[in-house]
């Protein structure tokens, strides 16, 4: 093996090393980080299950609350979704997400202790749960207040964290949010089109989540009455503390840039680095100037894809919050409905799996796109005629929209990424689209209006419409792109060879030689 990495010198990559470097990869980078974000997503889909097993009666809402509840979170999870990705370049990974996670998971458990008293909070300091307890909340103020810290908390994961502190430091610390951060440590570490099937497995945390939720919320309201609990808060308390256990280990097995990978050794590290070099080819973006500012917040794509994102992401959010609701329309008990859930996540796990596969072996992402689209449009036609069809069909229906949603969304989010050249470029450009994707939560979270129940004709209206809408929006990508793509191959770009060095070296996609994927 010669020469080292960083320092300029071409490493031959010898394949059996670079099969052992992969492995060790996929061992040491995806499983820390599928966990974390597991339970993130559980702490944010939870109060789904907790809405039906009493958590309304018990806090005084009515009308809207619970939909407000809901789209309190998608405020600060939207704005903080940018700066994080920034700081995640500077700030060590290991010691970022770790940290947001255990605030998270506090935060998560707090929202249901009415009457926490001060043994109580002893064991939690011991257990290193939580440092605060003043936000112990007993009405539907107190859920909105702790639902808006969760926002913060969670534009960090999933997918850069964020550490907050009080004082001069705040403006500093407040830029570490950001969910797209996992995702962004993922990409570090693979080619482009290695990457589906590993953000695929990440992704489907979600649904591992919300199948886990509605088992584990089965079980956890068995404990009603125990210790003056109502059963839906022991949903909340036992969550949040999963949450919070596992962040204290997560310092220390969460990975840090791939220049710094202790899990390999050497020779393997100088391997990792030359075959993301090589892949990364021309589209470097390493400086974060006015200039690539610039590059990155008028690139069309970004903005299309966060369109896109858009479309297909109200119909996650509306899965994730309102499934349960939806299944107890259906006729079933509060007990049944949880249980339901279940084989409808294990559906979308299957169909999400063997997307990324077909995804990545054909190397191709839009059709994929609409495929997922087509399905989930069927789903949601379904549903609207429900006032006419058995319950059998109308939860077949649901099992179309969860497939349909877990096609599309991870290749969209993994198309737009791995289009987006340089480091700065797509940690930039990754979060405002997934930021603009995620205001898709304000539109979930007012469309199925409680006295709309059973049929919701505008929750389910409006997601068929957003679901043709990220079709519409991925042909106008994909069209996009294969101009571009042709563009560049007949020299169309070349005159950007003629930049001063400087810029062409920090030029991201915008290189001449960067082809975009399709």
């Amino acid at each position: 093996m010669a020469g080292s990495p960083g320092i300029g010198n071409e490493v031959m990559c010898d394949p059996e090393i670079e099969r052992r470097v992969l492995r060790k990869c996929d061992l040491h980078v995806l499983p820390i980080l599928y966990t974390l974000y597991m339970l993130s997503y559980l702490d944010r889909i939870n109060i789904g299950n907790a809405r039906i097993e009493g958590l309304e009666k018990d806090l005084g809402m009515s009308g809207n609350d619970y939909n407000i509840a809901v789209q309190v979170l998608f405020v600060p999870y939207i704005l903080l979704e940018v700066p994080s990705n920034i700081m995640l370049k500077r700030v060590a990974p290991s010691t970022w997400l770790s940290l947001i996670m255990f605030v998270w998971g506090k935060c998560a458990s707090l929202i249901d202790w009415s009457a926490l008293d001060f043994a109580m909070l002893k064991v939690l300091v011991i257990k290193g749960i939580t440092t605060m307890c003043q936000g112990l909340v007993s009405s539907f103020g107190g859920l909105v207040a702790c639902r808006f810290f969760l926002g913060c908390f969670e534009a960090g994961l999933a997918p850069g964290k964020h550490h907050k502190k009080i004082g001069p430091y705040w403006e500093k610390c407040r830029a570490h949010c950001a969910r797209l951060g996992n995702v962004y440590l993922i990409g570090m570490y693979y080619k482009r089109y290695e990457m589906q099937k590993r953000y695929t497995f990440y992704n489907t945390a979600g649904i591992i989540a919300g199948a886990f939720g509605g088992f584990l919320a089965y079980a956890l309201v068995k404990m009603d009455g125990l210790g003056g609990y109502a059963g839906w808060r022991w949903i909340f308390i036992i969550e949040g503390l999963l949450t919070s256990a596992m962040a204290v280990i997560a310092k220390w097995l969460i990975v840090d840039w791939p220049e710094e990978a202790k899990f390999l050794n050497g020779d393997e590290r100088a391997v990792l680095l030359q075959r993301l070099k090589d892949d990364e080819g021309f589209a470097k973006m390493d400086t974060l100037d006015r200039r690539s500012l610039q590059r990155t917040l008028s690139d069309w794509k970004i903005w299309v894809g966060g369109l896109m994102y858009l479309g297909t992401t109200t119909s996650t959010y509306s899965v994730s919050y309102y499934l349960p609701t939806v299944l107890k329309e259906f006729g079933y008990t509060s007990s049944a409905a949880q249980v339901q859930t279940i084989p409808i996540y294990a559906a979308g796990l299957v169909v999400a799996f063997l997307t990324a596969w077909s995804s990545d072996r054909f190397r191709h992402r839009f059709g994929f796109v609409i495929l997922g689209a087509a399905i989930n449009a069927v789903g949601y036609m379904v549903l609207l005629a429900q006032s006419h069809l058995g319950v059998k069909i109308r939860y077949m229906a649901l099992y179309l929209v969860e497939c349909g949603l877990w096609i599309g969304s991870p290749v969209e989010i993994v198309w737009i990424t791995s289009n987006l050249g340089g480091h700065y470029k797509r940690a930039l450009g990754s979060a405002i689209a997934v930021a603009s994707g995620n205001m898709s939560g304000f539109i979930a979270s007012n469309v199925f209006i409680t006295n709309q129940a059973p049929r919701y004709p505008v929750g389910y209206g409006v997601a068929l419409g957003m679901t043709v809408f990220a079709a519409t929006a991925a042909t106008v990508l994909f069209l996009g792109l294969s101009r571009e793509n042709k563009r560049r191959d007949r020299g169309g770009r070349d005159y950007r060879l003629q930049c001063s060095k400087e810029d062409l070296d920090n030029m991201g996609d915008d290189h001449p030689g960067f082809r975009y994927g399709l």
